[in-house]
């Protein structure tokens, strides 16, 4: 039956279709014009929030180079050429990366590519002759300049999923992988390995052992694990360790403050999520800490 109300046949046009049709007439001239369109469609309900943040994404991505989204170097987790089996899988199965650049003598020696799932068959297998050489991908090789939607085609049409960026003198810079370049226009990817830090702030594992997001204020962190740590430059603990590392730090990182051990369970190259924190011993240049909050 057909809608004879005025407007009946709007709900069944997609989003596009009516985006297409309200800018009719109305052409923006650049990019903020075109910015400031999809908001105040947004605001008529013409895109849903999750769509304008993608969007905004894509008009982002289309600006950055590579440089502004890479694992800077000295990050890279990476599997070095002589390790053998043994040596390297117990790295493969803390990092859970599906894939791991395999350098030689440095680091900006790298020869190939690991594939994770490439060494199943080895897994089971008690074989001493395991030549890594035998299952390394070829590596491809970007400049820092390249603009991310440039590298987002390229990985599309040549099915590569990661790609070691150099520098202008051709070493090597960093890393980049297809999922750096998508979080940039959806956000955040997590998979099954990814610790979810938004459930609450402080969570016992064991004994002396807590699982503490980044976003904790500082406040509520004292107050729980009886600790001394100033809010006045900072809000969060999460800011307050960057603070002290002076770098964005990797997963596996640690640092100690005040009668805790920090340990990153969770960081990207932009923020610091989760960490671990654990009671040791006081040291003499330490704060002292009495450990009271701590189960």
């Amino acid at each position: 039956m057909n809608d004879d109300r005025p407007g009946g046949d709007e709900p069944r046009r997609g989003w596009l279709e009516r985006l297409t049709s309200a800018l009719h007439g109305n052409e923006p001239k650049g990019k903020e014009d075109i910015i400031g369109f999809l908001r105040e469609s947004h605001n008529q309900q013409l895109i849903d929030a999750n769509a304008l943040y993608m969007l905004e994404g894509v008009l982002a991505v289309s600006e950055m180079q590579v440089r502004d989204i890479m694992v800077p170097r000295s990050q890279m987790v990476v599997v070095e050429r002589e390790q053998s089996l043994q040596e390297f899988l117990p790295l493969i199965i803390e990092e859970a990366h599906s894939r791991f650049p395999v350098i030689g003598e440095t680091r900006d020696e790298v020869i190939g590519i690991l594939l994770a799932k490439d060494l199943l068959p080895f897994v089971a297998q008690d074989n001493e002759d395991f030549d890594i050489r035998e299952v390394l991908r070829p590596v491809v090789f970007v400049p820092e300049s390249k603009r991310l939607n440039v590298l987002l085609r390229e990985f599309r049409t040549s099915r590569n999923h990661m790609a070691i960026v150099v520098d202008e003198y051709g070493g090597v810079a960093g890393m980049v992988t297809i999922e750096d370049v998508m979080e940039e226009i959806v956000g955040e990817i997590e998979d099954e390995h990814d610790i979810d830090d938004d459930i609450i702030e402080i969570q016992q594992i064991s004994k002396g052992r807590h699982n503490v997001s980044a976003l904790t204020s500082i406040e509520d962190f004292n107050e729980y694990f009886g600790s001394n740590f100033s809010d006045d430059e900072f809000d969060t603990i999460g800011g307050l360790l960057l603070s002290r590392f002076g770098h964005m730090p990797m997963r596996g990182e640690m640092i100690d403050m005040d009668g805790l051990r920090f340990k990153v369970l969770r960081a990207d190259s932009r923020r610091l999520h989760l960490v671990e924190a654990t009671a040791v011993p006081v040291h003499d240049n330490d704060t002292d800490y009495s450990g009271e909050g701590i189960a």
